[in-house]
This record gives structure tokens, sequence and C-alpha cells, in this order.
């Protein structure tokens, strides 16, 4: 099975964990070992956050933010890398086509930001149809996705099942919220609704749920179906 998994910034190295880093290095060598294609995108996290809240304090432009960003998704992706030894791509895939080449050598490639004014989020949903992926795993810093933001709304129920479909629905309302926060952002939704390719977005802040979604389908996230499926 052709896999991509979108690990997001506070979830891979939170605090700059070398030891969360490792647990991810070691449940994607396992899908390798298992015989699975692997490609990974990181994103940027609160270290990301940081340097672009400084950034716009000193009166950066949103694209020159976006890009200050990027370069934080590639340092992650850089430590990603530096776990997964000779398994993975040696650099940063900076574009679709380098880490489409680098699954077809063998490699596991890790992608980060490729360019401004795109998520990890839909970076990673881009390269899962360039590469025909079977399954997209976002693993996100929250439990699935919510008829609310649970971070502002204590009755926020978590969907175990979506259609894309609904998926677009309720970011797009969740993001009319100021402040509020999606786990997939609208882009990446649109994109996965053209391919058609199965997701699971869910708790990535244990590496092994990552496993087990993927070699078991067990999961408590929530599973993101093409439309046309019942």
């Amino acid at each position: 099975m052709k896999i991509v998994v979108s690990i997001g910034g506070s979830v891979l190295a939170p605090d700059l964990d070398a030891d969360r880093v490792a647990g991810y290095a070691g449940v994607l060598g396992e899908l390798d070992a298992a015989g699975h294609d692997i490609g990974v995108v990181t994103g940027g996290g609160s270290v990301a956050r940081e340097y672009i809240e400084t950034a716009r304090a000193l009166d950066a432009n949103e694209m020159e933010l976006d890009h200050i960003g990027i370069a934080v998704t590639r340092l992650n992706a850089r430590l990603l890398i530096a776990a997964l030894g000779e398994r993975a791509a040696p650099e940063p895939a900076a574009t679709y086509e380098e880490g489409r080449e680098a699954l077809r050598r063998g490699d596991i490639p890790v992608l980060g930001g490729t360019v401004a004014g795109q998520t990890t989020d839909a970076v990673s949903a881009a390269f899962a149809e360039y590469v025909n992926a079977d399954l997209l795993v976002y693993a996100t810093s929250v439990p699935g996705v919510f008829d609310a933001d649970p971070a502002v709304d204590p009755d926020a129920t978590r969907f175990e099942t979506l259609t894309v479909g609904e998926l677009v629905d309720v970011i797009a309302d969740i993001e009319m919220n100021a402040g509020s926060n999606a786990p997939v952002d609208l882009l990446a939704a649109k994109l996965i609704e053209r391919s058609g390719i199965r997701a699971i977005v869910l708790d990535g802040s244990d590496p092994q749920r990552v496993l087990d979604a993927v070699e078991d389908d067990a999961h408590d996230g929530t599973e993101i179906v093409p439309n046309d499926v019942e």
C-alpha cells in the first residue's frame, strides 16, 4: 500500500523532543519493512508560529512569513531524516516531483512546506494525489474531526466517519469562527475530495497510533471516505 503520513510539527517534535522524533522514525521504519511505500510531510508546529509572530512584529509581510514557516517545516523534516537514517532520502524534498522520484528509488521522501500560501495539510493532500496514494494519515494534535472547535466548545462531538463532502462543510463552518482551528484546512479537504483518497485524522501524540491505523485499521480518530461510499 502507498501511504502518505502528515505529521504536525507540534506532534513530531514537541519541545524538540528527540524521543518523539525517534518514535516516529521507528513506526515509519516498521511500515517500510512491512512492504508499504511511505511518504511523509512534516509541519512547523509551535516553533514556526513563534518565528512567524516575531517576524510579524518586525513588519514582515505575509509572503515573508510564509517562507519563514516553510523553513521551519523543513528543519523538522531534517530531524526526521536524521532519525530515519539510510531509509530516508538525504534532503527534504522541495517539490512533489522530488518526492515522487525518491519513492521510485525506494527511499522514504520527507517533505516540509513547498510554496507560500499553502499549508502542510494541503501539501500532504496534494502529494498523496500526485503519487496516487492509497491512504493519507493526518497525525494531529487533536483526536479527529469535531462538529465544533473542541478548544473552545466543551460539548464538541467527534465524528467517527465523514464523507469528504461532509468534511468540507464541517471545516468551512469551523473556520468561520475567529480564532478557531480545524484539524485539516479547507484547501486540503478540497484536494482530498477531488482525488477520492481515503484519509484518517487522528491524535498523533503517540506514534504507535499511526502504525495501528495503517496495519490494523484500528484508531480513535475520524475516517474520511470518498463521497460515493455509503
